[in-house]
């Protein structure tokens, strides 16, 4: 009966832990998936690829692949994902910038587990060279990751629109 009480309000716990955790200002757009594993009457493990533009930054675009686990732990959600990722970021318009932005500022988090793990893009500029820089990682409450890829945007002017310089936007 303890047993069973002290399990109940660990669930609570974490279920209420979860909900207070914030949420990514924009979801991603799913591109594909691609399965990599059969599985026998669960879901297969799949690389999904995904898109999401810059949220300060116009012009932007980044896609990015992760895997997705199936089987009965990726079909119930509680699944911890692997902390692989790959990125890549392009100029697909007239960069404008919307705000002043601090090197490695967050442009996009999602969970990858229950409660400890999630995957990150953020952002920064290479002033002398005038190109934005990508960096995409998951990272572990308990012992993080090194797992990792980097995509560079040079800035281009693009039709009459001239290149904005990234540097004048770093917040200083």
């Amino acid at each position: 009966m303890r047993l069973r009480l002290l399990v109940s309000a660990t669930i609570v716990i974490v279920c209420s832990w979860v909900a207070i955790l914030p949420a990514t200002a924009q979801e991603p757009e799913l591109i594909f998936k691609r399965s990599t594993v059969w599985k026998f009457l669960t879901p297969d493990h799949k690389l999904a690829t995904y898109a999401i533009d810059d949220p300060l930054v116009d012009g932007v675009a980044c896609h990015y692949t992760v895997p997705e686990t199936g089987g009965v732990s990726g079909m119930l959600g509680v699944a911890e994902e692997l902390s692989d990722a790959s990125l890549a970021c392009r100029q697909i318009g007239p960069v404008k910038f919307k705000d002043k932005f601090e090197q490695g500022d967050e442009v996009f988090r999602q969970r990858r587990s229950l409660v400890f793990k999630k995957v990150q893009i953020v952002r920064g500029c290479d002033a002398k060279r005038n190109v934005l820089v990508y960096l995409i990682y998951s990272d572990k409450l308990i012992e993080g990751s090194p797992k990792n890829s980097t995509s560079t945007v040079p800035i281009m002017p693009w039709g009459d629109a001239p290149a904005p310089a990234c540097a004048d936007w770093v917040a200083e």
